[in-house]
């Protein structure tokens, strides 16, 4: 499918059915938490999304600015993020996309938004932004197989979706991968300028004069989260660190590896 085709299809992307009823039974409490509305929102990619394209609407005339799901619980009024539960809900399904084990995208998504927020941190960038980034930066590989469930099935008997060599294989197959699909929603959707670039560019954060400091962390972040689900051990991670984008960043294999307390030793 050509990727302008791709990007005017409307997808309804499912939610964690767990997140959504927490969520909605804390909406319905006579005082809601804030905070803990804030904390289940931001575990759901498909949430998050939803929440950050309504905070960056026309509507509010904030467009490019809504970082965070924290940034958008702030502009929204409850009732807006109830009826957005309530809708979640409806679809909320753990077999909504053909081709995808949901609940392992749902936690391979939450482990590359934390491990994004840690080097965010080491590097001095936006912690928000790179958690959200992180959390949503493969929702393009859902919308990929929502519309073309054949094709992507096809590949997926050659490269799993959380392969490491998952976004080339699309590449070379289709002319575009996951990432350009999701760059592709978000600068529809209005989000800032520098997500819709990291989420652009983070197959090759530095290629062709691009310095999107915010993309180099999430391709680390998504390369240390797919060794993680490939149990690699430490010689295969070492073989496959993006170096040249670790130099840029000023980030080694071993500053990259310690952000989380995953024991890569047990899997040597």
């Amino acid at each position: 499918m050509n990727i302008n085709a791709l990007l005017v299809r409307q997808f309804n992307l499912p939610s964690i059915p767990k997140v959504v009823a927490l969520l909605l039974n804390e909406l319905d409490r006579p005082e809601v938490d804030l905070k803990k509305v804030n904390q289940l929102i931001g575990t759901d990619p498909a949430l998050t999304t939803q929440i950050l394209r309504l905070a960056n609407s026309d509507f509010f005339k904030l467009g490019g600015q809504i970082n965070s799901v924290s940034e958008a619980l702030a502009l929204l009024n409850l009732s807006l993020v109830r009826t957005m539960a309530q809708e979640a809900a409806q679809i909320a399904s753990v077999k909504a996309v053909p081709g995808i084990n949901l609940q392992r995208f749902w936690d391979y998504s939450l482990n590359v938004a934390r491990v994004s927020r840690a080097l965010a941190r080491v590097v001095k960038l936006n912690q928000q932004a790179a958690f959200t980034c992180g959390l949503i930066h493969a929702i393009g590989e859902l919308a990929m197989h929502l519309a073309m469930p054949e094709a992507t099935a096809l590949l997926s008997e050659r490269f799993d979706p959380f392969d490491m060599r998952r976004a080339q294989s699309e590449r070379n197959t289709f002319g575009y991968c996951y990432a350009t699909v999701g760059a592709g929603f978000a600068r529809m959707w209005h989000f800032p300028d520098a997500m819709v670039d990291a989420l652009e560019h983070q197959y090759a954060p530095f290629e062709n004069n691009v310095y999107e400091p915010l993309a180099g962390v999430i391709h680390l972040a998504s390369w240390r989260a797919r060794g993680k689900e490939a149990r690699m051990n430490e010689r295969a991670l070492a073989v496959t660190f993006p170096g040249t984008v670790g130099l840029a960043l000023g980030l080694d294999i071993d500053m990259v590896l310690q952000q989380d307390p995953f024991d890569w030793a047990a899997h040597a």
